[in-house]
């Protein structure tokens, strides 16, 4: 990575660590390594946005989702994000979201949350992780589930989808409580496509019984109680996330289900979680008993 992206991933990085507190101008010049006017520049050069705008929206997104999470008052969240006022928060959340921060805590809908995209190297090239490392495998067991998906038309992985729909999906599908706590990507079997529809979506599962708001676009698919194997990774630093997924793709072309009694599930979706790592990289392919 060369060094101005370097100095604006920094910036990312302490942004993100240190959200619920006021962030400086001076502060990103401070990790960065320039002035505070050049390292200004940098952030908007790469990421479209001042690092005003950057921080206000994911300040806003953040507290979106403790909205929806917490027993919280308006005024505690405006003030532990470093809003000056109620007043000042609660327009700056409608601007955001399009609702008023008051409803959206009593009734939560869909919401295009900010994700930002982190400054990664120009090409997707596989990184050194050269040394012995372990997958770890798990049996785990999925409830019956609805997942509200957003179709694509041709995308058989995250890179393709996010060219085709939108990386922003996330974001929305993020404003979305799960029953995992998180998003999902998954590559549906044949049964769970349509004719001209592609592989690969984002999704998020909800309860079988959930009557909540369906976004524009989306669509929902029922999902059987299923049982799986949990392949996990170990932590990997965040510019070495095609290695670690290619690591668990080696690892899943490698193992043998029969040697704990079960065998590969073709009628249940492959599941991915969003690539983080300080847990590892993980996938959830679906098995049934032999």
């Amino acid at each position: 990575m060369d060094e101005q992206r370097k100095a604006v991933r920094l910036m990312q990085d302490y942004i993100s660590e240190h959200i619920d507190e006021d962030i400086t101008i001076d502060d990103l010049a401070a990790v960065s390594a320039f002035s505070p006017w050049y390292a200004r520049k940098l952030f908007i050069k790469h990421l479209d946005m001042t690092p005003a705008v950057y921080i206000r929206r994911l300040k806003l997104s953040r507290s979106a989702l403790r909205l929806r999470d917490e027993n919280i008052q308006i005024l505690d969240i405006a003030m532990s994000m470093g809003f000056g006022s109620v007043d000042g928060y609660q327009r700056a959340f409608r601007r955001e979201f399009g609702c008023n921060p008051k409803e959206f805590s009593t009734s939560p809908v869909p919401v295009w949350l900010f994700t930002p995209s982190l400054i990664m190297d120009k090409e997707r090239k596989e990184s050194d992780m050269s040394e012995i490392r372990n997958v770890f495998i798990q049996v785990i067991e999925k409830p019956a589930r609805k997942v509200i998906i957003k179709r694509g038309i041709k995308a058989t992985e995250y890179f393709s989808y996010c060219e085709e729909v939108g990386c922003d999906v996330w974001g929305l599908l993020t404003s979305i409580k799960s029953i995992s706590g998180e998003p999902v990507c998954l590559w549906l079997p044949e049964h769970l496509r349509k004719p001209v529809t592609n592989e690969y979506v984002q999704g998020v599962e909800v309860e079988t019984d959930y009557s909540g708001s369906i976004p524009e676009g989306f669509e929902v698919i029922d999902l059987p109680a299923a049982t799986y194997l949990l392949f996990r990774g170990e932590p990997f630093a965040e510019e070495n996330y095609v290695a670690a997924i290619n690591e668990i793709w080696d690892a899943e072309k490698k193992y043998d289900p029969e040697f704990i009694g079960y065998e590969w599930d073709k009628k249940n979706p492959r599941i991915q979680l969003q690539p983080i790592g300080e847990r590892g990289y993980i996938e959830l392919v679906p098995v049934i008993k032999k």
